[in-house]
């Protein structure tokens, strides 16, 4: 299976396989977004984890950031923010955990559904990452993609 995902990703168009992502993180045949995210966070290497919080970042305010890790080492950073755009350092960024990810993912899922699909471009961008999710989220992925060739 993921040998058949590698060589559809490779050959596919962006569009696509950002469809295909899409149906798999929407699917009730798998688990929850940010579940899925924050699993693919914690096999990610650190500049693909820079991409998806920035991702992240990008469709949920500092509020939201701040109540997910307000506890954390990095809760006392978030608050200077004033209603800005955040951005965390890399060292900052590999201080969390995956489940403070899924958290995060699940809440900007939340205020802003929109983010799946910017997720779901960000990850056909980088196709190696989903490899992580296993077999039913590929199945799910390539079904997709097969019926649009259609």
């Amino acid at each position: 299976m993921e040998q058949d995902f590698d060589d559809i990703a490779q050959n596919s168009p962006q569009e696509d396989l950002r469809d295909g992502l899409s149906q798999a993180f929407r699917s009730d045949q798998t688990p929850p977004f940010g579940n899925m995210i924050g699993q693919m966070f914690g096999q990610a290497d650190s500049h693909q984890r820079s991409g998806m919080l920035n991702q992240l970042l990008g469709a949920v305010g500092p509020s939201v950031l701040t109540s997910v890790l307000g506890g954390s080492a990095l809760g006392g950073l978030l608050n200077r923010g004033g209603g800005q755009q955040v951005q965390l350092t890399q060292d900052q960024i590999d201080q969390l955990s995956p489940e403070q990810v899924e958290q995060l993912a699940t809440e900007a899922e939340r205020e802003n559904p929109g983010i799946v699909d910017r997720m779901s471009s960000f990850y056909a961008q980088n196709p190696t990452l989903m490899k992580a999710l296993g077999g039913a989220a590929l199945a799910i992925a390539l079904g997709h993609m097969s019926q649009r060739r259609r």
